[in-house]
């Protein structure tokens, strides 16, 4: 498969302190491609040197064939990328069609303003100025003027912060549809379920390395990680109860959390053997919860910290 980006030994180090630190990694024609960590991990500042925003210390990569730094590299690759910042300030008193015609005269190839707004429900609000959007509308504004040259490549930083997860998830339908048009979407987020929703491929990143690299599914069972069950018994377990439990040959850990008992089991499989036990010990329970192992597990295992949202 062709390589829309390829990112080799990529440095940005500001007076000895690397934010970004030595990552490499390529990204499919066709992909959407996650890079996942939480704030100061060095997201933005890399996707800012490959948009060429920001110089590069050392390091290289190409972008939809584009080699950069080269002397020519940013005339050329603006015409192949389109870039979506974590904030965007447009003119205060154009509106959103004349802000995307604006946008679109600075390049060869263009989609027609009333097209895009179409895409994202604003046909209505095309005379409209953008400080009079809500928040949703803002951001599926940006995306669209993201995308306003028909690009290749498609840059989203954090594109859902801030939002209500209703608006978060009609914006992830969004990207979806930019995708199924043959777009290469990378986007950072620090949104678990948004990584694992949309992303064909996750790089982890933190403290400017990248530490992962996989599907979802594919970090999480190179992880080796467990199942989690949840119940809340009907009375206290004794003492006795709770040593026998933590001995189980099929429990692999247990502990108290809150008014509720947990513990991990490799095998799904066996988990009728552990309610079975449970009622041979006379342990009556409720809200029985089965977690399969998810991204915040693999994040907690790699990095030995909770992904801050």
């Amino acid at each position: 498969m062709k390589k829309a980006l390829i990112v080799e030994n990529l440095v940005k180090d500001y007076k000895g302190f690397k934010a970004v630190d030595g990552i490499s990694f390529h990204v499919d024609e066709g992909e959407i491609f996650g890079i996942l960590g939480p704030n100061g991990a060095g997201k933005t500042t890399t996707l800012e040197m490959i948009e060429g925003l920001r110089s590069i210390t050392s390091g290289k990569a190409t972008v939809a064939g584009v080699k950069i730094p080269s002397r020519s590299s940013r005339q050329r690759l603006q015409e192949h990328i389109g870039v979506q910042l974590q904030s965007s300030s447009y003119f205060d008193f154009l509106t959103l069609y004349e802000i995307l015609d604006l946008f679109g005269s600075f390049y060869k190839e263009r989609i027609d303003p009333l097209r895009l707004l179409e895409m994202v429900q604003l046909h209505e609000k095309k005379d409209s100025l953008v400080k009079n959007l809500s928040g949703g509308q803002s951001q599926r504004f940006s995306i669209i003027a993201a995308i306003v040259n028909n690009p290749k490549i498609v840059f989203l930083d954090e594109p859902t912060t801030g939002l209500d997860p209703q608006i978060r998830r009609s914006l992830w339908e969004l990207i979806r549809d930019i995708n199924k048009e043959g777009k290469t979407v990378i986007l950072t987020t620090h949104y678990m379920e948004e990584a694992e929703e949309l992303c064909n491929r996750i790089a982890i990143m933190d403290k400017g390395k990248i530490i992962a690299c996989d599907s979802p599914q594919g970090l999480i069972s190179s992880q080796g990680l467990k199942f989690t069950i949840k119940f809340t018994p009907q009375s206290k377990m004794t003492k006795r109860q709770t040593e026998k439990f933590e001995k189980h040959p099929l429990v692999t850990k247990f502990w108290e959390e809150k008014s509720k008992y947990v513990f991990r089991i490799e095998d799904p499989t066996k988990i009728n053997d552990i309610l079975g036990w449970l009622e041979n010990e006379h342990i009556l329970f409720r809200n029985l919860e089965i977690l399969p192992p998810n991204l915040e597990d693999v994040f907690l295992k790699l990095t030995g910290k909770k992904l801050r949202e």
